[in-house]
């Protein structure tokens, strides 16, 4: 009997112990600290406030902040995020070391989650260094005149001549943007068919194959699993279908490797790969350069073509620039060309940011490196942990402020002008933000193809303006909704299409 009592009895405890275990992994008995921000675990053990937070990051983020102030920590998932809110105190967190905050390890992750290889720190360097060189200054013009050719020819392929009764054509603007970009940019950035591309100049001219069309769909259908993905979320049938689509792809670029621009070249001679991971990289390459570029330029697009005195004004600006640089649009006449370099245009540069504040809302992600003490702004001091999370949202502690923005959820597209077409400057507290929009992250977080990326919506509405009359199908229907799932990865994405028609103007 006393056996079978103590095997009972070690029983119970090696029970107990690993209970105990468990529930102290998943933090349940944590406690706050004398000088910790704010502690909300939430009621479910080690998932604490996940739910809420897949389900709709804005939503739940505000109630916190309501809730606890402007820096607070939440259990997601069995990790601990500190969530700093006050915008006055992001250059504190952007500027501290790598040592303490790094942003590499949460990088590395969603790299090989969603591309299948580790990236080193090299690595990193290396896309940060070449895209200095190539997507800024002279060498991004370069790159800018040959996306604007290949999106001018993108837009106006099978549509004639406009002679006769111009035909409206209907489509989503989703789809047409979206479609538009990445096929102009995929020429752009990697060249031609390979296949069809025997040094001949039709080859070269080839920007209505079909492949770009399913290219394109198959890349947005890769896109749609990036929130399951950056989480290692992935149920059995999207593993399988993003596997299928990422062996898809690296057959593809593995063919593109003579016509691909300057940037992709150096960054593949920099990093001497093989073949195979060259492949992966290529499409780390294009997902970056263009996951988020279809769907912000179907945000500006939208919302000019739901407020027609900005579309007029944006036109008006557009026309100012083509007669100044003595270009006019005529039947059979040569494709435009515009250099930002010398053309100034305030009003679509003001367009483009308010867009971009009201429907870029990324996660600023930093790793806990060591014990930290935190001064924010106005002077409090915190304590952080060491191996949590100190994340940044700017789209809720900046972007969507009223003090900051007056009528926050408003599509103004002067916003961010002057009358005399200076730059406005924004103010928290009385005080002026050094940063009043992050759209693009910050620090070593920044997106190093910001200016390309800037450009290219640029002269999707340039080109629109210029070319096309359009209107939406339905004045009076709202814009679509935000799908909340894409919350804090990017670029948020609408939760359906709506139509518009188009024709040529000559």
């Amino acid at each position: 009997m006393h056996f079978w009592e103590s095997v009972l009895c070690a029983l119970l405890a090696t029970f107990f112990s690993v209970l105990l275990g468990g529930l102290y992994l998943a933090g349940s008995f944590r406690k706050r600290r004398a000088k910790e921000p704010p502690l909300d675990k939430g009621l479910i053990p080690w998932l604490g406030h996940g739910i809420s937070f897949k389900k709709n990051p804005v939503e739940f983020l505000e109630r916190m902040q309501k809730k606890h102030g402007d820096i607070f920590t939440v259990l997601v998932g069995g990790n601990f995020l500190n969530f700093i809110m006050d915008p006055h105190t992001y250059g504190t967190i952007i500027k501290e070391s790598k040592e303490k905050l790094d942003f590499d390890t949460f990088a590395s992750m969603v790299v090989y989650n969603a591309f299948g290889f580790h990236p080193s720190k090299s690595h990193h360097k290396i896309v940060q260094d070449v895209s200095k060189k190539y997507l800024r200054n002279k060498s991004l013009a370069e790159l800018n005149q040959r996306m604007m050719e290949n999106l001018q020819r993108v837009m106006l392929r099978d549509l004639g001549s406009g002679r006769g009764e111009r035909p409206w054509r209907q489509e989503g603007v989703l789809h047409f943007s979206y479609r538009s970009m990445f096929q102009a940019a995929f020429l752009t950035l990697f060249g031609t068919d390979p296949q069809k591309n025997g040094g001949g100049t039709e080859a070269s001219k080839d920007h209505g194959a079909p492949q770009y069309d399913k290219w394109c769909e198959d890349f947005q259908k890769f896109d749609s699993y990036f929130p399951q993905m950056v989480m290692g979320m992935l149920d059995p049938v999207g593993k399988e279908e993003t596997e299928r689509l990422r062996n898809f792809f690296w057959d593809v670029l593995s063919a593109y490797k003579e016509n691909v621009s300057n940037w992709v070249a150096e960054i593949i001679q920099q990093m001497d790969m093989n073949e195979k991971m060259r492949a992966k990289l290529m499409f780390g390459l294009l997902w970056a350069s263009q996951s988020n570029t279809g769907p912000a330029t179907f945000w500006v697009f939208m919302h000019l073509l739901k407020h027609p005195e900005a579309m007029k004004a944006v036109k008006e600006e557009v026309d100012r620039v083509l007669k100044e640089t003595n270009q006019a649009i005529t039947e059979g006449g040569p494709l435009i060309s515009i250099s930002f370099e010398t053309v100034k245009t305030p009003l679509l540069d003001s367009a483009v940011q308010e867009s971009l504040r009201l429907n870029v809302s990324p996660f600023l992600f930093r790793s806990i490196m060591e014990d930290l003490e935190l001064t924010m702004a106005d002077g409090r001091q915190y304590s952080l942990r060491k191996g949590d999370q100190l994340i940044l949202f700017p789209f809720v502690g900046l972007q969507m402020d009223p003090e900051i923005y007056p009528d926050p959820k408003t599509f103004k597209h002067d916003r961010f002008v002057n009358p005399d077409g200076t730059k406005k400057e924004f103010y928290k507290n009385g005080e002026r933000l050094k940063y009043y929009s992050m759209p693009w992250g910050a620090g070593p977080s920044m997106c190093p193809g910001r200016f390309f990326a800037i450009s290219e919506m640029k002269l999707f509405v340039i080109l629109m303006v210029t070319y096309f009359e359009m209107e939406l199908v339905n004045k009076e229907e709202e814009v679509p909704p935000v799908d909340p799932g894409r919350y804090g990865i990017g670029t948020t994405h609408p939760s359906r299409d709506i139509q518009f028609r188009y024709r040529l103007r000559i």
